[in-house]
């Protein structure tokens, strides 16, 4: 749950989660929508699929108890160097490093690394120099100091170099610029996204689908749509993807507004819309699943931050007002 996630931000998640699938026995045998469900709310929802992958694999190949090895740990879905070392050397005591993003500022100010730590080049040097450190006494304690020292101490902006312990062999410090540390390229602008999705409606009951498992956003459930076309009118680009995604048509339809959602590597923005549809059969076109539920029973499905966003303006209990049909052009 720490991974790209604010510990302040995770307390109360991890107490509820522990609270519903108290030991590896429980996460392995549960549902994975009731996984999903629990996780809602924190993103990066692969590390929710993993989790309950790797459970999975604990209790059927290792008799449920972890590996202690980093080697057999990484074997686990989901698990890296960072956490398979994390959790040798913590839990296991075994010498092994971990480098983090606050790991990775202390080293490169203290040995004044100065290419950039996102590249190949230099995370290989800041996993052997942690390598290194992992060699000595306690590993577990050493990876612990070094995070916390980067958490609190060796800040991004405005390091408290008179309070660090170790700040006498520190090179960024010597060279009196520990902020211009460590380098990092500047990140490409989130890609802009234009999508479209409808709260759709058959004798009172509404259309929810669900995503594969792989890829952004996967194994949660959503409102029908999908990305529109550069240039698409959304109202042209919602009867699209109704029949091309799911099969359907769209009747009575009212636009509803729009929502706006960062994604890490682009900006969204969903055009709202609520209509009816006529009858035929769900075929569904990048979807794995869907059920037809009543509207208010929408927001009990696991789903992501932009789909709770997209509820909250729908009210999907609130009767239409003045539909349009836009079969019509208008």
């Amino acid at each position: 749950m720490l991974q790209q996630t604010r510990v302040e931000t995770v307390i109360p998640f991890y107490e509820r989660f522990l609270a519903r699938f108290p030991d590896v026995a429980h996460l392995a045998r549960a549902e994975p929508d009731a996984v999903l469900g629990a996780w809602a709310g924190l993103g990066y929802y692969s590390r929710a699929r993993n989790l309950q992958r790797a459970a999975r694999a604990v209790v059927e190949e290792h008799g449920g108890r972890l590996p202690q090895t980093a080697s057999a740990l990484r074997e686990l879905p989901g698990i890296g160097p960072y956490t398979a070392g994390a959790v040798a050397s913590i839990a296991f005591d075994r010498p092994e490093p971990v480098v983090d993003g606050n790991v990775s500022r202390v080293l490169a100010r203290w040995y004044g690394i100065r290419e950039d730590v996102r590249g190949a080049s230099a995370r290989r040097r800041l996993w052997q120099l942690a390598g290194a450190l992992a060699r000595g006494p306690s590993p577990g304690d050493l990876n612990q100091a070094l995070m916390e020292l980067g958490a609190t101490v060796c800040t991004p902006r405005a390091p408290r170099c008179p309070a660090c312990p170790v700040a006498p062999g520190c090179a960024a410090r010597r060279e009196g610029d520990p902020e211009a540390l460590p380098v990092r390229a500047a990140r490409k602008a989130p890609r802009e996204v234009e999508a479209v999705a409808a709260l759709l409606l058959r004798r009172g009951r509404a259309l929810a689908v669900r995503r594969p498992p792989r890829g952004l956003l996967g194994g949660l459930w959503e409102l029908p749509g999908g990305d529109l076309h550069p240039g698409e009118a959304p109202d042209a680009g919602l009867r699209r993807l109704l029949r091309e995604r799911v099969g359907l048509r769209a009747l009575r339809t009212r636009a509803e507004g729009a929502v706006d959602h960062a994604f890490t590597h682009r900006r969204l923005r969903l055009h709202l819309y609520r209509c009816d549809t006529g009858p035929g059969r769900v075929r569904l076109a990048g979807f794995d699943a869907h059920r037809w539920l009543a509207p208010e029973a929408l927001r009990r499905l696991p789903h992501g931050a932009v789909t709770r966003k997209a509820l909250a303006l729908l009210g999907p209990g609130r009767a239409p007002e003045e539909p349009i049909d836009v079969r019509d052009g208008r």
